[in-house]
């Protein structure tokens, strides 16, 4: 039975790579069904600090869904990955307690899963043929700046580098590399092995 899963994200980058990222770690995974609907864009500040405007846009999220997952993906940048998502899931329940949701955050910034497994992505978009990844992608403090800087006839560009570098780079070697990836990764196996749907 096929699965949908509605995301809520802060970036436009993330509004068309983050279907192209779920279909893959579900197809790494046997999962060749996935319904990812367009995800839902908003500004992380008023997501977070606004009640009304989370619970507007958790609710728009529920009804989109309609019986199937939500799932928050932001940006930690300096605050602590585990304790945000924690935060996010309890005020969430009391909003749509009807709703599978999960949220994970991905430390620093998305980019990070792409240093992540940068190897891999080495002579694609103009990235240098002699990439490799930082020691601790991580830790990378503007990532997208890191991959720019190995760009020498151009720029990282979010809404169109991002997409095309999350078709192309390897996911088992970002889980191997980055913890917040691989919480990605687990929490969408386990939405996807998970019970069907009713």
């Amino acid at each position: 039975m096929t699965r949908t899963i509605v995301c809520i994200v802060e970036g436009d980058g993330e509004v068309r790579a983050m279907p192209l990222l779920l279909r893959r770690l579900a197809e790494s995974a046997g999962v060749y069904d996935l319904d990812v609907a367009t995800p839902i864009r908003v500004r992380k500040d008023r997501f977070i600090r606004r009640p009304d405007e989370f619970s507007r846009q958790l609710k728009l999220a529920a009804a989109k869904a309609k019986g199937g997952t939500v799932l928050v993906v932001l940006d930690a940048d300096d605050d602590c990955p585990v304790e945000l998502a924690s935060d996010i899931a309890r005020r969430a329940q009391a909003i749509v307690p009807h709703v599978s949701l999960h949220a994970v955050i991905a430390q620093r910034e998305y980019e990070a899963w792409l240093l992540a497994a940068a190897d891999s992505l080495a002579g694609k978009r103009g990235l240098t043929t002699d990439l490799q990844g930082p020691g601790a992608p991580d830790g990378v403090r503007n990532a997208k700046g890191w991959l720019s800087e190995r760009m020498p006839s151009g720029r990282y560009h979010e809404v169109s580098d991002q997409p095309a570098l999350t078709a192309l780079f390897d996911l088992a070697l970002a889980r191997t590399r980055s913890r917040s990836f691989r919480k990605l990764s687990d929490t969408l196996e386990r939405i996807v092995r998970g019970p069907a749907p009713a």
